[in-house]
């Protein structure tokens, strides 16, 4: 079995932000391939799916970004499931807005959500699904940058990203994460790869 996290932040009014994209990607991913309703168990929604193949659990923490690794380790724990079959769906500030990147292992990045992983795994080792949000404009706060939403010229951007992020997963899982990194890491950025 494998584990796919969103990260995210709970709650209506953190829907749209930046730092839902993992929340965006795992519930459009739950509707390609006819996951089961989501149940609320260890602090995480969670439905299970089959996807290229494979048993899926998709986990949705419902802790705070902050303390998100909690719930993936219980999560984990329970299910006997170890890091290197957890992939890891996040917004990386450091890819341009559309941009996808696979990888394995490295450090948080500045990111609580991967900080909060690393920490309640006690592992670097799982797959993650970089979603580029973008950087901030001059003089705006990166933490209230991942905090607000798309905005209404981003949106297209931001459906093709999450497009591209599921197709990602699928081929990850189907042929392995070299192969997948070697699709979807090399794409040329598009004429609207940058935020607005």
């Amino acid at each position: 079995m494998w584990l796919l996290v969103g990260l995210g932040n709970p709650g209506r009014q953190y829907a749209g932000n930046r730092h839902n994209v993992g929340f965006m990607l795992l519930d459009d991913l739950a509707s390609r391939v006819g996951a089961s309703p989501a149940r609320h168990r260890m602090g995480a929604d969670l439905q299970e799916a089959t996807v290229s193949g494979h048993k899926v659990l998709l986990c949705k923490p419902m802790e705070f970004m902050n303390v998100s690794g909690q719930a993936v380790s219980r999560t984990a724990t329970f299910f006997k499931i170890p890091p290197e079959r957890i992939v890891v769906a996040h917004d990386d500030m450091d890819l341009d807005l559309g941009r996808v990147r696979l990888g394995q292992g490295g450090g948080a990045g500045g990111h609580n959500g991967l900080r909060s992983l690393i920490a309640s795994l006690g592992s670097k080792d799982f797959l993650r699904v970089r979603l580029g949000v973008g950087r901030p404009p001059p003089a705006w706060n990166p933490a209230d940058y991942v905090l607000s939403d798309f905005s209404t010229g981003e949106r297209r951007t931001l459906a093709n990203l999450i497009e591209e992020a599921a197709s990602a997963l699928e081929l990850l899982l189907d042929k392995g994460l070299p192969t997948a990194m070697n699709k979807f890491n090399q794409r040329k950025k598009t004429e609207n790869g940058k935020a607005g």
